[in-house]
């Protein structure tokens, strides 16, 4: 009695190591999915090869935006225990395929969820972002030659600048020299100013009459000499006159 009852306490314990064995996982937990292609919801089922848990059902739903569950399919499995594999621990995947999705509302996250007699699992879920369109390539080619332009137009404006603002720092009264010169070759011809007169404009008729009597002097030489030491008082004037005009001129 006492063997037979520990038999059936071992049949028990066995029973419920393997109930603690069974698990539902789901990998990735993230995934981006085209319109035309569809997804993939993800099912991996691990239990013990024993008559109790090779008999289960899988339910497939998804959760919206909205938070409201969506059923999608369910389906009943029987594995086959193989032959030397009694009570070991098996890992089977069961995906399910939605081909195609309907449009982008189908985003959400889709869950798998096993029922066995006395036991329900259920996988952590998996985010899948439905697309319109894919990817599109682009070329590193054209981005790193059109970084490469920019950049020698930036160094070429760069350095122009530089140039003009030294030139304009260094050579100021070149620069100025070149204003002047192109406002004179600009001016009309009437605004040039006329040229100054002649130094001789400028004396006065006393002047003009001091050349005048220098002229008659000359022409006209006095014969009487006029002793040493004394100075005739006309010649006198004349001299007077003369300094006066050499200061003039």
């Amino acid at each position: 009695m006492a063997s037979n009852l520990k038999v059936i306490f071992l049949f028990l314990w066995l029973l419920q190591c393997g109930g603690g064995n069974v698990d539902v996982q789901q990998i990735p937990p993230i995934q981006v999915a085209l319109l035309k292609e569809g997804i993939s919801i993800p099912c991996k089922v691990t239990f013990p090869y024993m008559p109790k848990y090779t008999k289960f059902s899988i339910f497939y739903y998804w959760i919206n935006s909205l938070g409201q569950k969506i059923s999608i399919c369910s389906r009943s499995e029987k594995v086959d225990i193989p032959s030397g594999k009694e009570n070991k621990t098996a890992t089977i995947s069961y995906d399910h395929r939605i081909m195609p999705l309907e449009n982008t509302s189908s985003t959400g996250t889709y869950y798998c969820e096993v029922k066995w007699n006395d036991i329900q699992k259920m996988g952590k879920g998996v985010f899948v972002l439905a697309r319109g369109t894919g990817y599109i390539e682009t070329s590193y080619g054209w981005e790193i030659l059109v970084t490469l332009t920019a950049l020698l137009a930036a160094l070429s404006i760069t350095a122009t600048a530089l140039l003009l603002w030294k030139r304009k720092v260094l050579c100021p009264r070149r620069n100025q020299l070149n204003i002047l010169r192109q406002k004179v070759e600009t001016q009309p011809p009437s605004a040039i100013p006329p040229p100054p007169p002649p130094v001789y404009d400028c004396l006065d008729l006393q002047q003009v009459d001091v050349y005048s009597v220098l002229e008659n002097n000359t022409n006209n030489p006095s014969p009487r000499k006029s002793p040493p030491g004394k100075t005739p008082k006309k010649q006198a004037t004349l001299e007077e006159s003369s300094d006066t005009l050499y200061e003039n001129i």
